[in-house]
């Protein structure tokens, strides 16, 4: 029986309760999900590449099949390294189709066996980014219905220490 992996990238900065069920929903589809955390630098991510880690696998460490790691490098080399053929993406609206549609065309011409694989999250989780979520934690507001418990005392940390 061949072994099917998914890497599902991104800077998760943080991670949202929109990746969490996009990543349980994957972990149903596949025997195993990897869940790659970009380095990112030139995002400015709020937390380091090791934070990011650490929340993710706290967040995530209720799914067997579910591995979580950094990365530095093209996605596409990233992706073999790891005997993964497929690449997770989520779209939460129509104005993600287009860069996305962009993208797998792009890491399918230097990799021609990677295929991208699109899921929505779930409706009501459908307009949480991770961008939005530091903006409300920036200024105090509640984050609790957005990210995981770990998540968000990690976010009110960082901006007590800030303010």
């Amino acid at each position: 029986m061949r072994t099917q992996s998914v890497i599902y990238p991104g800077t998760f900065d943080p991670i949202t309760n929109g990746h969490v069920d996009l990543t349980e929903r994957a972990a149903r589809l596949f025997d195993r999900v990897v869940v790659a955390i970009a380095h990112s630098e030139k995002k400015t991510p709020l937390f380091n590449l090791q934070q990011r880690v650490e929340l993710c696998q706290s967040s995530l460490a209720h799914l067997d099949n579910v591995e979580v790691m950094g990365f530095s490098n093209l996605l596409t080399d990233f992706a073999q390294s790891q005997g993964a053929r497929c690449v997770l993406r989520g779209l939460r609206a129509v104005a993600d189709f287009e860069y996305e549609f962009q993208l797998a065309n792009m890491n399918r011409a230097m990799y021609p066996e990677f295929e991208s694989i699109f899921l929505t999250p779930a409706e009501h989780l459908s307009y949480i980014s991770s961008s939005l979520v530091r903006e409300i934690a920036a200024l105090g507001g509640d984050i609790s219905p957005f990210v995981p418990e770990s998540v968000g005392a990690a976010l009110r940390k960082r901006f007590d220490e800030q303010g």
